[in-house]
């Protein structure tokens, strides 16, 4: 099943307004032809289901938030990932990539911050430091043992506004949805194999837990 956000409904109605219009002034071969403008608008913002939705991860396994194409994936880069050792993921959306994020791990926020910044092309490596983002730091406990997974939302190009649903305090679980446009990086303790992901895939993002297991792509 495939929901649309409720993000969509104002932007839905402006692109609505020329075929309404058509309308008006009995152009209805036109109007046809524009409503298509409100319905790419509102697939902008579908939520498909994925497998997570119906079959639980393991406690181990970190998930891709977005659909789309690996840009990067390997040590943390310098002015991108967060100090210290990490394992960073980067992921660009098209416009015809599913944007509704998942959480890639589950557990408690310990902090939520919204940077301003530019509008850079989201596939450009400034893009992931300059433009305007939201950064998400999630900790879950197991065996003892405090895992940290930090990911970012970045506006790009054409997509300019992040919508984050998620505050400090707050407990999520693995893919659990929440809106954002656009997601450069992330910046995880696991190893990933570079490459495009299918439409309507889901990517496996590695596991936790002893050695970092490289992974492939898991359909949704």
């Amino acid at each position: 099943m495939t929901r649309i956000d409720q993000e969509a409904g104002p932007a839905v109605a402006v692109a609505a307004v020329p075929a309404v219009l058509a309308l008006l002034v009995r152009r209805p071969r036109i109007a046809l032809a524009l409503a298509t403008l409100p319905l790419a608008v509102a697939a902008f913002f579908r939520d498909p289901d994925r497998t997570p939705d119906s079959q639980a991860p393991s406690v181990d396994d970190v998930l891709s938030p977005a659909d789309g194409k690996v840009m990067y994936a390997g040590p943390g880069q310098q002015g991108v990932a967060p100090d210290g050792a990490w394992q960073q993921v980067s992921i660009f959306l098209s416009a015809f990539d599913v944007h509704i994020n998942r959480a890639p791990y589950g557990g408690r926020i310990t902090e939520v911050v919204q940077r301003p910044g530019t509008w850079l092309a989201a596939y450009k490596h400034e893009s992931a430091h300059l433009n305007e983002r939201s950064d998400i730091t999630v900790e879950r406990e197991v065996g003892g043992v405090v895992r940290r997974v930090h990911y970012r939302q970045i506006v790009g190009l054409m997509a300019r506004r992040v919508v984050t649903r998620v505050a400090a305090g707050d407990v999520v679980r693995t893919a659990l949805a929440e809106h954002g446009p656009y997601v450069a990086d992330q910046v995880l303790a696991v190893e990933i194999v570079e490459g495009p992901a299918p439409a309507g895939a889901h990517v496996a993002a590695g596991k936790l837990g002893g050695e970092a297991t490289t992974v492939g792509i898991a359909k949704a």
